[in-house]
Formats: C-alpha cells, sequence, structure tokens
C-alpha cells in the first residue's frame, strides 16, 4: 500500500479503473480499507489473492490489514508498522506463489527512518526480508530504472554523493553486473545483452587526467566481464551515453550513483518511468516517484508509472515462465 498519507490509494483506485477490463493485470492491493473511503464503494475486500480475478472488472480486490487514522498530506510515524507488514505479506504471497509479482507504492524513507528503519529504502528491504528464499540466479539486490526506452542500472544507490566514489570498487561492479545480465535475460527475454558502462569522472576520466576510477576500478571491471563472456564496455563518458542514437547501441547501461541514472529516465518518461528490483527471487516493481504529500488527496495525481509498474511486472512474470519452462 506504501504511504497511506501520500497519493498511493488515489493511484491504485486510478491505476483500477483504467485496468478493469484487462484480466491479464489483475492485481489485488494489501492494505487497511479505510485509506479507500472516497473509492464510491468500489472495493471487495478479499481473503486470498486468488479471489481477485473474480471480482476484479467490477472491484478493487482488497486483503485487507489493521491501521490507524490516516490524515492525507500529512505523514505519521505511527504507519509504518502497516506500511512494512503490508510489504512482508505481499512477499510472502508471492514468495508462495500465490501471485505473479509484487508492486510496491512510495513510501517516505523520512518517516521509516524515525521509526528506526535501517535500510535506505524498499530495494534494501526487499533483498535482506527475501534472502533465505531460495534462487537459482545471481542475487541482488540491483536497482533498475525504466522509462523512455532505457533501462539504466545502478551501482549505488540512496548514499550521498561524497561517499557514492567511495563504494565503487570493481568487486561491486562485477557483481551487479552478473545480476544485470542475467536478469536482462532471464526478466526481460535479451538473448545477448549489451551493456553500456557509465564512467564516474567527466568524459570518463580523460585518460586519467580527470580521475582515476574509470582507468583502475571500472575499465579492469568491465576487462573481468567480458572475459566471463558478458557483452560490456568500458567506461563511457556519461554526457553522451544517453542521446538517441548512443541508446541503440545498448540494451542496459549501468549508472556509477543515482542521479546519473535517473535524470534521463525521468527526463524521457518524467511520469511513467519504473523501478525494478533485479536479482530477487520474486518479481518487484514500483512506480518511479515518491509519496507527493503535497498533493495528496487532490484527486489530481496521476497512476502513470503505477500502471507501467504493474504491466513491467507482468511481463518481468510471463519471461521468467518462459525461461522455466
Amino acid at each position: 500500500m506504501g504511504d497511506p498519507c501520500g497519493i498511493a490509494p488515489e493511484i491504485t483506485y486510478k491505476a483500477w479503473k483504467t485496468l478493469k477490463t484487462q484480466r491479464k493485470y489483475c492485481f489485488a492491493v494489501i492494505a487497511q480499507p479505510e485509506i479507500f473511503d472516497y473509492c464510491n464503494n468500489k472495493i471487495k475486500i478479499i481473503t486470498a489473492p486468488s479471489e481477485a480475478i473474480n471480482v476484479f472488472q467490477d472491484s478493487l480486490p482488497l486483503i485487507p490489514i489493521d491501521g490507524h487514522n490516516t490524515e492525507k498530506g500529512h505523514p505519521n510515524q505511527i504507519h509504518t508498522a502497516s506500511i512494512l507488514e503490508s510489504i512482508k505479506l505481499a512477499v510472502d504471497i508471492c514468495a508462495k506463489g500465490k501471485a505473479d509479482g509484487l508492486v510496491t507504492n512510495p513510501i517516505s524513507k523520512e518517516i521509516l527512518y524515525k521509526s528506526g528503519f535501517n535500510f535506505p529504502g524498499h530495494t534494501e528491504y526487499l533483498g535482506e526480508i527475501t534472502k533465505e528464499i531460495h534462487m537459482i540466479n545471481s542475487r541482488g539486490p540491483v536497482m533498475m530504472l525504466s522509462g523512455g526506452g532505457l533501462k539504466i542500472a545502478l551501482i549505488t544507490v540512496h548514499v550521498p554523493l561524497k561517499k557514492a566514489a567511495l563504494l565503487i570498487t570493481k568487486k561491486e561492479i562485477i557483481k551487479k553486473a552478473k545480476v544485470i545480465n542475467e536478469a536482462l535475460i532471464k526478466d526481460f527475454g535479451i538473448k545477448n545483452p549489451r551493456i553500456a558502462l557509465a564512467g564516474i569522472n567527466p568524459h570518463a576520466g580523460e585518460n586519467g587526467q580527470l580521475g582515476l576510477e574509470e582507468m583502475e576500478i571500472i575499465n579492469p571491471a568491465a576487462e573481468t566481464l567480458r572475459k566471463e563472456g558478458i557483452n560490456i564496455s568500458d567506461a563511457l563518458p556519461a554526457d553522451t551515453l544517453f542521446h538517441e542514437e548512443a541508446r541503440s547501441m545498448y540494451d542496459a547501461a549501468i549508472a556509477m550513483y543515482h542521479d546519473q541514472g535517473l535524470i534521463p529516465v525521468k527526463t524521457l518518461d518524467f511520469y511513467g518511468g519504473v523501478n525494478i528490483t533485479l536479482g530477487l527471487p520474486i518479481v518487484r516493481t514500483s512506480p518511479d516517484h515518491g509519496t507527493a504529500f503535497n498533493i495528496a488527496g487532490k484527486n489530481i495525481a496521476r497512476p502513470d508509472s503505477l500502471i507501467a509498474a504493474i504491466k513491467t511486472a507482468r511481463e518481468i512474470s510471463d519471461n521468467r515462465a518462459m525461461q522455466n519452462a
């Protein structure tokens, strides 16, 4: 359900209204029923995900959890327990094969941090609570953003920029690139993925004149990966990596830090970007935006990104099923 004080209830309801006639995108929301009190009695309480398909065309299926009274636009850490419960329950449902994928609505990291939440965000938390679930492929989690024809994965995520450079190591690049390569094959059906690797310094370091990370860390990691059969470039200048002609040369790019990857995706597809977690034993996607407390309850939030996240989860699930057939 995400943070119930934000736009999650609104965009969930709007996504259902858009998708309700398309059975393949059938979903149920795990939430406290009270946050949908404005939905014109179009909510149907269910007890199991299998019941959703029978009511989806007429009502938004809802698996109920307990919670507290909410005030739209006014986040409160009292909701932390129910927010985390909805995630845990969804993971359990997916792990047991009762649903094909998990789509998470936006959470407020600040609110969760105040309640003792020790993870930078959804991605790392899902990595932790799924670590005991068996999987065959390389384990993440790795964050990938998709939108505007781009797929961009990240080496570092929610850390200050001055720390990001210290966290970029040869070992980390190799580990995450393997997850990304396997996910492109398994989750997106790309038989021979082409991966572009961004540098961290201006002009990818200009042969060491503007920084040594490319020569000492990024390019050696790429060389190791190529020896293992992965089609990946050396460090490329990030300022020329995302224009239309350059994008035709690769299937996914790997950015070194958060804004390097998110800016091009959000520029090309501000409303329809999707956050995907690679390297999990379950399918997980999310809208690529925040809680938008400032517009919560005003009925102006757009569901585009959530709809795209639902469709992407369906696509990944179908591709995994084909790989395992």
